[in-house]
């Protein structure tokens, strides 16, 4: 019988098929998910009507559904081992699936187990690395942390997107009513910070608190996986059973592992659904023998929320974003700003010669998603260089180097082998060193333009001349132009003196970023454009870039950039500078302010 039929992969993100799916499971009552990543369907050879269809997000097996017509004919076996198949040679170890409590002799017959169950759907897993090795993990942190089995043990779940002073305020309050609390991060990497970022603010900031311990997420308290409408951050029909789902898992495994008869949360005065989720825990917890305490949210100028943070950080506002974050939090911010900074240069549009969001400028061999998995390849090293300098000594050279040389593969592999940011990453990621170190070293919530530049001078200055590169051959054969190096060492002194104060006085202008680029392309000596065409072409340039600054407009940018591309020339050096500019911006304030 099986041989009239066949599984196709449907790609998604191919708009026929998309189609396709969409309406076969309308016909089945049910939504495609919007996460779904692989999505296969049966069908009759020589045929385009989908008999049988499910998909995988990750490694869990979503929206599965048979045909009226078909549903005795054994497909819905035969489609979940072919997805089964799939999520291993994806690399899970573990697949899980969302389905209807009548559906589950099914998933039973192929070796999955129930995790938790509620009255409108079961949540079930197959494979050899499942709930049970986190639950043995929690077991062995819960020996190693407690001495007495009488000790009264208290579970928090945060996200911590980023760890601010709110959180740190929960911690305590409720480290004062256990013998020991147990801190678990949401595992998913869907948030502004990464989980692994996330995970290390945790543990920096109550690293201090002697009867607390950091445990490592899972797929099993608040992820993807038992609680997708969080991610959604929408209430709709199916949020309860989610709750329920998730609250089963934790009740019944993650507590019991913890010996926790506790579960903390602060009091939510915004979020609908994280609202609902703590009613829920009150009414269900307790039936399992777990107390909820729910308390109250830290209140300073106002409420402090992870929300408020980011906000200050979407703004560029890291002054304004530190007042609610603890010490440890801030090279995390500052790390976060680099990166949004080479963003904001990339999406900066129309740039002459440039890749932005219109085109790829004067370049073949990179385009707007090549520069934007660079930047992504870089945020990890980001991140190590901020903790690098958050401490009373500076890195050595070779650290940094260290790291910067690791970012560099990194880019390099994101790129298959396109050198998009490796300027950037000189400037930004010294930049990203002093400020934090100076923040460190200051203990302060503000960071002045002054501080930060004496900062990266005497970073720069135990820096080896550089060999071998473009701008050092440039260098070389024009000894008027300096590299990135000598620029650094002079602690970008263009930068602070003229590029700054223009995009600080003039940011309201929409187009802020484009002006300022062309501010940077007139009076910087770009060793990418000497590299590329000579002195002459370079001298020529800057005179263009002033004209155009002078008499601003989008139109003329476009029939640079045309001029650029037929000419091969890319104002990369420029680039990196903009990107540094609004850097700087971002965590800096002027002397004016340091005191208010």
């Amino acid at each position: 019988m099986y041989t009239d039929y066949e599984i196709r992969q449907m790609p998604l993100s191919v708009g026929r098929y998309r189609r396709l799916v969409e309406e076969f499971l309308a016909k089945n009552h049910l939504r495609m998910a919007t996460d779904m990543d692989y999505y296969a369907a049966v069908f009759r050879r020589d045929d385009d009507e989908i008999l049988a269809g499910g998909g995988l997000a990750g490694n869990v097996i979503k929206c599965i559904a048979v045909g009226e017509d078909m549903r005795e004919e054994g497909f819905s076996s035969r489609l979940i081992s072919h997805l089964v198949s799939q999520a291993v040679s994806f690399g899970h170890n573990s697949v899980k699936v969302f389905t209807k409590p009548e559906n589950k002799q099914i998933f039973e017959s192929m070796a999955f187990v129930t995790l938790a169950a509620s009255e409108k759907a079961i949540l079930m897993e197959n494979g050899q690395q499942g709930l049970s090795v986190y639950v043995k993990y929690l077991q062995q942190i819960y020996k190693e942390t407690i001495s007495d089995n009488n000790s009264v043990c208290g579970v928090i779940v945060m996200n911590a997107n980023p760890f601010t002073l709110g959180h740190r305020y929960l911690i305590e309050q409720a480290a004062k009513q256990v013998d020991c609390l147990f801190i678990i991060a949401v595992k998913e990497d869907i948030s502004d910070f990464s989980y692994s970022e996330r995970l290390r603010m945790i543990t920096d900031g109550c690293s201090d608190i002697g009867n607390v311990s950091v445990c490592e997420g899972s797929d099993y308290q608040i992820s993807q996986s038992t609680f997708p409408t969080y991610f959604l951050k929408k209430l709709d029909d199916a949020t309860d059973t989610h709750i329920s789902l998730d609250l089963q898992l934790f009740c019944q495994h993650i507590a019991p592992a913890l010996n926790a008869t506790i579960r903390f949360v602060g009091t939510e005065p915004t979020d609908n659904l994280t609202r609902r989720y703590n009613e829920l825990m009150k009414k269900q917890l307790p039936e399992h023998g777990i107390e909820v305490k729910e308390i109250n949210r830290l209140t300073t100028d106002m409420t402090v929320s992870a929300s408020l943070v980011r906000k200050h950080i979407e703004e560029n506002k890291l002054h304004k974003a530190s007042k609610y974050v603890p010490s440890t939090t801030l090279p995390f911010l500052v790390s976060h700003l680099a990166v949004n900074a080479l963003y904001a240069e990339l999406d900066a549009t129309p740039k002459p010669g440039l890749v932005d969001r219109h085109d790829n400028g004067a370049h073949h061999d990179m385009d707007y998603e090549v520069m934007k998995r660079s930047i992504e390849a870089l945020r990890p090293s980001f991140t190590r260089l901020a903790i690098a300098g958050f401490c009373g000594s500076r890195p050595t050279t070779d650290e940094i180097r260290t790291i910067g040389i690791e970012a560099e593969k990194a880019m390099l592999v994101a790129t298959r082998g396109v050198n998009t940011h490796k300027g950037a990453l000189f400037a930004m990621g010294l930049t990203i060193v002093a400020a934090s170190h100076i923040l460190y070293i200051l203990d302060s919530q503000k960071l002045t333009a002054a501080e930060l530049q004496h900062e990266i001078k005497q970073l720069a200055a135990s820096f080896p001349s550089a060999e071998g590169t473009h701008g050092a051959n440039v260098s070389l054969k024009h000894p008027k132009v300096v590299g990135a190096l000598a620029i650094a060492k002079g602690g970008y002194s263009q930068l602070f003196e003229c590029w700054l104060p223009y995009f600080r006085q003039n940011k309201d202008d929409n187009d802020i970023a484009l002006r300022t680029l062309l501010l940077i392309m007139s009076q910087i000596d770009d060793t990418n454009i000497y590299h590329r065409r000579g002195e002459i072409i370079a001298e020529q340039v800057k005179k263009k870039a002033k004209e155009i600054f002078d008499n601003f407009s989008t139109e003329a940018l476009c029939e640079m950039n045309r001029h650029f591309i037929s000419e091969n020339i890319s104002p990369g050096g420029a680039a990196d500078m903009l990107a540094l500019t609004i850097f700087i911006d971002a965590i800096t304030t002027s002397e004016e302010s340091r005191n208010t």
